[in-house]
């Protein structure tokens, strides 16, 4: 079981980028969080097993016809033993 924080930047805003991390999160079984920050990045934190983890990155970074990931950071976080879901946070 990991926990990341990762801030992406590229073409994240206003193309439906948080409900695609939520889809994908909720699908892999993993659990976390993602909000739209005021500089126009997305901040999400990621939680799960880790080959699951990096299946999400994965499809992330590829985005969709509607996505562009420009860069990202990413930095490992202690576990949040009682978090259940993958939410959208505001």
């Amino acid at each position: 079981m990991k926990r990341y924080h990762v801030i992406v930047s590229g073409r994240v805003q206003g193309v439906g980028f948080r409900y695609f991390c939520v889809m994908n999160a909720q699908q892999l079984g993993l659990t976390g969080s993602v909000r739209n920050m005021s500089n126009g990045m997305v901040e999400i934190f990621i939680q799960g097993n880790e080959i699951a983890i990096d299946k999400f990155l994965a499809i992330i970074k590829k985005g969709n016809m509607f996505i562009n990931i420009e860069n990202y950071t990413i930095k490992q976080l202690p576990i949040v033993h009682d978090e259940q879901d993958f939410i959208y946070n505001y």
